[in-house]
């Protein structure tokens, strides 16, 4: 049997090399590209069968997903940007459905988790960190990097302060990224775990000792469905929190 951290391996379904000549890079076409693939895929029947027959007396249960699912991100802007945080409603809708689905796929048997990997949380939290960077930049010049020097701070400590809120700040896109993948690796690997007590306790004792583990799976699951939506919704408040740091330099 597998160990519980083979669903985490990284398979190319398709081989691709790049030729010598231009660096001779593996860009195959990996289990991680499909899912990713398949979470966008998944997202875009969801929104464009929602908003296919719009019906603004009546809505059915799929359109009032849809708008439900909106507006719950529409308020998160709201409530933690304000009025001007509205044009950045799209990158936000579509950081937080591009997590959920894919969290939610990979509870799917023998699917692929791909946001239990570090370089692809990494990635998404680095664009988020460059553009909430460059954001602040273009919106306050040079005036951005004084959020740096704490207001009232005692001179002698204003280096030492600054250094701090330096590393505090760089620091972002690495426990964004960490949290999401390390939740879903965490909880994967347990189901993983308790999945294979199931079959070796069963088989052991006749089926008896295969109810704990089995029972304490099925708990895990409706946890880790939980943990799905939960950290979608922790990455799109933390964005929304570091746009509205650019923005009032707070």
């Amino acid at each position: 049997m597998a160990g519980p951290l083979a669903q985490f391996e990284i398979k190319p379904l398709l081989e691709i090399r790049l030729p010598e000549v231009l660096g001779g890079y593996d860009i195959s076409f990996t289990n991680s590209a499909l899912w990713m693939l398949l979470s966008i895929s998944a997202v875009s029947f969801f929104l464009l069968v929602g908003i296919r027959k719009r019906e603004s007396n009546a809505p059915g249960r799929w359109q009032g997903s849809v708008e439900s699912c909106y507006e719950f991100i529409a308020n998160l802007v709201n409530d933690n940007i304000g009025e001007e945080g509205r044009r950045f409603l799209p990158i936000i809708f579509t950081l937080f459905l591009f997590i959920l689905f894919g969290n939610l796929l990979g509870m799917i048997p023998y699917s692929f988790t791909f946001t239990s990997h570090i370089i692809v949380t990494f990635a998404m939290a680095l664009v988020v960190f460059i553009g909430v960077t460059l954001l602040g930049i273009f919106t306050h010049g040079l005036h951005f990097f004084s959020s740096f020097v704490p207001q009232g701070a005692p001179s002698v400590l204003v280096p030492f302060m600054i250094v701090i809120e330096i590393i505090s700040y760089l620091s972002r896109p690495v426990s964004l990224s960490i949290r999401l993948f390390a939740n879903m690796m965490a909880g994967h690997t347990m189901m993983k775990v308790f999945a294979g007590f199931v079959i070796s306790l069963g088989a052991a004792t006749f089926g008896i000792g295969a109810i704990a583990p089995l029972a304490m799976t099925v708990v895990l699951t409706g946890f880790e469905i939980l943990v799905a939506f939960l950290q979608a919704y922790v990455f799109a408040v933390l964005t929304c929190l570091y746009i509205n740091d650019a923005l009032h330099l707070h």
